[in-house]
């Protein structure tokens, strides 16, 4: 992706220019407060935002649109993170300024018994966006190699062989006309700590809180080490992971907003041409 000229001022390049994850980047390495790339602050966040979310709307109704005149391509975003990493803000502030006509959400969660039955593949292949969609997924696939292997819920030898698995499967995705999104989002333990101490404070965020959380942080150093294994091994050219940095929400949501336009613009999209005559059809319209 080449930087367009539509990028605002206060981006020193494309945002996937500084997130995109490289061979020998360490997890326990980023900085999560950090706003890489961004040369403005908190202040600009709420106007910035505002402003691109009309532009990743329109982008995403060129996309519907040309659905419409038989163009297959979709979109499939796919967020991956510790609980209070923000992927639901996400959700929520950043997908949410596109039309949701043509959005298609999954939460993953535990696996029901009938998806256990099948290989891990088969809930998200039945998730998979449909044409002209952007698709959305809220824990994903890499679930079955990093709660899977940090729990050992199933032998390493089965764990293990899923890296390749995926790399496969998102292969023959974006051979299929999905441009991928995938963004690993960090948050650190302090400040997840005090997101979770605010969701204990507030009534209107204690269907939030899962006891639950308490326990998935001691097991920090093993998810540490499940994560760098997933960008380790299946950042590919086709399907690059993005490493967001998630203490400041602003930035978190500006980042992804900003990769979400660059997939959009990378599909080089036009409005689809009309299949009937304007000029007829001016002259029906103004005699009807």
């Amino acid at each position: 992706m080449s930087r367009e000229s539509d990028l605002p001022a206060l981006w020193s390049h494309d945002p996937h220019v500084h997130l995109r994850f490289r061979p020998g980047d360490k997890v326990a390495d980023i900085d999560t407060s950090a706003t890489p790339g961004f040369r403005g602050a908190k202040a600009d966040a709420p106007v910035l935002q505002a402003e691109r979310s009309v532009r990743l709307g329109e982008l995403q109704e060129k996309l519907y649109a040309n659905s419409r005149s038989g163009d297959s391509r979709k979109v499939l975003l796919i967020l991956q993170g510790m609980d209070t990493a923000g992927k639901g803000g996400i959700v929520k502030h950043v997908v949410g300024a596109a039309n949701p006509q043509g959005v298609k959400y999954t939460s993953f969660g535990a696996p029901t018994e009938e998806e256990l039955a099948h290989d891990f593949l088969w809930r998200i292949r039945k998730a998979l966006p449909p044409a002209g969609h952007i698709g959305v997924f809220d824990r994903s696939h890499y679930e079955d190699v990093l709660i899977v292997r940090v729990h050992d819920l199933v032998p390493p030898d089965v764990w293990g062989a899923r890296y390749d698995q995926i790399n496969a499967f998102e292969r023959e995705l974006v051979d299929g006309g999905v441009t991928l999104v995938k963004v690993a989002m960090f948050v650190s333990l302090q400040e997840q700590k005090r997101r979770l101490a605010e969701r204990l404070e507030r009534p209107d965020k204690y269907w939030k809180y899962n006891p639950a959380d308490i326990d998935e942080r001691l097991l920090w150093p093993k998810y540490e080490q499940a994560y760098q294994a997933v960008l380790d091994r299946t950042s590919t050219d086709h399907a690059p992971w993005y490493v967001v940095p998630c203490d400041r929400k602003w930035y978190s949501r500006l980042a992804i907003t900003e990769l979400l336009i660059e997939a959009l613009k990378g599909l080089n999209m036009s409005w689809p041409p009309p299949d009937f005559d304007v000029k007829a059809e001016k002259a029906r319209l103004a005699n009807a």
